[in-house]
């Protein structure tokens, strides 16, 4: 007699210091399911821990990134159990905003088919998102009685003019890869035959910054936004200061050193390149 075996609701692959997550239920056009939310939590603590893991990845299986949660497993599933519902709620907004807003590594979304409602809040958590230019994004919340869920509302606000995310919001009608570039949703929307070679050549830009530096670029770019100019400056110079005391690479000597003293690449053509630290007693 065989054995049926279920298949995991994420995969990961690995390969050249890139990790990516595969949302794995296909069948539901990748819909966000309890299970896959404690999947998704447990594997981005282990790849920001993993010395080979340098960027990560957050796509769908089967043409699709996400349909949104699974509304017959994540709400209508959980109605009669507050307690798991409040646990679950927790657990799926830990790992969609706390984790990837702050995460360490760079991280990108790459979006086929359908990107929906809840599926916002990972999209937009990510550092960088590319689509194929045949994808579909929509906030259908409305049209089914409630608001755009957990943190969705307050993230695609914040992403897009007032009057973008109004729009989107009050219609609920679904939206193209164009239209995401347009209100920055997404960077860039590409044919489905060029998104792979896309995805890869941005990996390989991100690859050459000093891991350090590309850190603290992006956190600090998230960060700024909420305070005030004379905060921002405290912080940006600490920040700065901070990333001198813990860069293996000791990217602002080395760079300079590069710039000024070889005269060996120009900053606004591309990165020093790693592993060739230089200080000013071995110029």
């Amino acid at each position: 007699m065989s054995e049926t075996r279920k298949q995991p609701v994420i995969k990961v692959e690995k390969y050249n210091g890139v990790s990516t997550i595969w949302f794995n239920r296909p069948e539901k056009k990748n819909a966000m399911s309890p299970e896959l939310h404690e999947a998704m939590d447990r594997t981005l603590v282990e790849l920001e821990e993993d010395p080979d893991t340098r960027i990560v990845i957050i796509r769908g299986s089967g043409g699709n990134f996400s349909a949104g949660q699974d509304l017959k497993e994540f709400f209508r599933g959980m109605e009669n159990n507050p307690l798991q519902a409040k646990r679950m709620a927790q657990t799926a907004n830990r790992w969609r905003w706390e984790r990837l807003y702050g995460y360490d590594k760079p991280t990108i979304a790459v979006v086929e088919g359908y990107c929906v409602g809840g599926a916002f809040m990972q999209l937009l958590a990510t550092d960088f998102a590319v689509a194929a230019d045949t994808a579909q994004f929509s906030l259908a919340e409305v049209n089914w009685g409630i608001l755009p869920g957990a943190l969705v509302g307050k993230v695609v606000a914040d992403a897009t003019l007032y009057r973008h995310a109004l729009y989107h919001a009050c219609i609920g009608d679904a939206f193209s890869a164009q239209e995401a570039v347009r209100i920055g949703i997404i960077n860039h929307a590409v044919p489905p035959d060029q998104l792979e070679k896309h995805v890869d050549e941005l990996c390989q830009k991100l690859m050459k910054k000093s891991p350090a530096v590309l850190r603290a670029t992006k956190q600090a770019m998230r960060h700024v936004r909420t305070m005030t100019f004379d905060q921002a400056y405290d912080y940006l110079l600490a920040k700065n200061t901070a990333i001198r005391v813990d860069d293996p690479e000791q990217s602002y000597k080395t760079g300079l050193s590069h710039f000024i003293d070889k005269k060996s690449y120009k900053p606004a053509h591309g990165p020093f390149p790693l592993g060739t630290l230089i200080t000013h007693d071995s110029k």
